[in-house]
């Protein structure tokens, strides 16, 4: 499992940074992110549904979102 904490970050640039962790990735890997930017709170979860990843919420509180992203 690779982890990234983006809560520090800011859309676009969380999206940028998702798209190229997305990008190592084998298909076997998962990736867990972390977002706290209210914009990318609503695009990366949109973006993942749009190009056909599977995720899951393991935290979601008015604090941070944490997915798990699976290929």
């Amino acid at each position: 499992m690779v982890f990234i904490d983006l809560t520090t970050l800011r859309c676009p640039l969380v999206l940028v940074k998702v798209k190229l962790a997305l990008k190592k990735l084998s298909s076997d890997d998962v990736l867990c992110v972390s977002l706290s930017d209210t914009g990318s709170r609503q695009d990366v979860p949109r973006f993942l549904k749009k190009v056909g990843y599977r995720y899951s919420e393991v935290r979601n509180d008015d604090r941070v979102l944490t997915l798990k992203i699976a290929k």
